[in-house]
């Protein structure tokens, strides 16, 4: 079968097609997976460069969606002809956060989603949206439930809410569409008109150019009659967050998921101290977060924005258009 693997030291110009065995029937407590679409995520594009090393000839991607073709002895809760999508860390079923790493997240320490077919744990899936396409379903696993988790697990998000949303990425765009559908207020920033634009057409009730206005944590205040947003979606780490301690109201929520601007950096700590502002890492989600992120869209109200997709074959492509970074929402693959 197909697969798109990376080889060692890595750099998008050592993707290449492979050859691999079929993966065979599910044993017992497994599903085979037959695999039609997959996401581009910063994580992904970390492994593909080489700046986040992996194995020599990994296959690539931590998103996956497809049809259940086969169910091993003792699976309960899936069916043959399942739309299913893939968890990004299969071995967090529930509770509290217990992973620190990605030694076993798909695509990184183990093989990704950038292949025809898996087989693979029951536990590694749960099923897709109704309704929705692969490639729509496959941007769910990695962005989409790390803004579930940012605003709706960890945040608390309610209606009247207040949510700044950093840039125009794919994590930013489902943390403006979730807090929308949940009568939210949301505030999002770029350096780009067009892309603002863009954002109020989705429902953003003020943009932000945070070109034209380098201190935008005093324009958020501003925004907001002085008083600071609720929840701060914080995606760039270092770079950004001053300007989101400035922005978040006292005893407000900053969710740190994105370290776009550098992996480490000054914190102004008194002023953090000050806001009593409750600031937290977080990376991505549970596999019982999932479900309950498939059911909630499940109700119906939210597309994923896809920018653009692009044939497996190309995804050394597809990540050279991500490091333009000229996109807005998702980038997907599909086959």
């Amino acid at each position: 079968m197909k697969a798109m693997v990376l080889r060692a030291p890595g750099g998008l110009d050592r993707i290449e097609r492979a050859e691999r065995p079929d993966p065979g029937p599910p044993g017992a407590g497994e599903i085979r997976v037959a695999l039609h679409a997959s996401s581009l995520n910063f994580h992904d594009l970390g492994v593909a460069t080489g700046r986040m090393p992996s194995a020599d000839g990994r296959v690539l991607m931590a998103d996956g969606a497809g049809v259940v073709e086969a169910v091993g002895e003792g699976v309960a809760g899936f069916a043959v002809g399942d739309h299913v999508v893939s968890c990004f860390f299969p071995d967090w079923q529930d509770g509290g956060p217990t992973v620190a790493d990605f030694s076993r997240t798909p695509g990184d320490g183990i093989d990704g989603f950038a292949q025809e077919v898996v087989t693979l744990p029951a536990t590694a899936f749960t099923r897709a949206p109704c309704g929705f396409s692969h490639l729509e379903a496959a941007t769910l696993t990695t962005a989409g439930l790390t803004a579930w988790r940012a605003l709706v697990v960890d945040g608390g998000l309610k209606p009247g809410d207040t949510v700044l949303a950093l840039g125009t990425g794919g994590v930013s765009i489902f943390a403006l569409q979730l807090a929308k559908r949940t009568g939210a207020r949301v505030i999002i920033t770029s350096s780009s008109d067009e892309k603002l634009e863009r954002a109020r057409a989705l429902g953003a009730d003020e943009t932000v150019n945070y070109r034209a206005t380098p201190e935008w944590g005093a324009r958020v205040r501003e925004l907001t009659g002085g008083r600071g947003v609720d929840h701060v979606v914080e995606v760039g780490g270092p770079g950004t967050l001053p300007q989101s301690i400035q922005a978040v109201r006292i005893g407000g929520h900053i969710s740190l998921i994105g370290v776009l601007t550098g992996r480490g950096g000054e914190v102004p700590t008194a002023l953090l101290m000050a806001k009593q502002a409750r600031l937290q890492g977080l990376i991505v989600g549970s596999r019982r977060h999932q479900e309950d992120f498939v059911r909630a869209l499940d109700g119906g109200g939210l597309r994923p924005v896809i920018d653009r997709a692009f044939p497996l074959e190309g995804l050394a492509e597809a990540f050279r258009y991500e490091e333009g970074a000229g996109h807005f929402g998702k980038i997907g693959v599909e086959w």
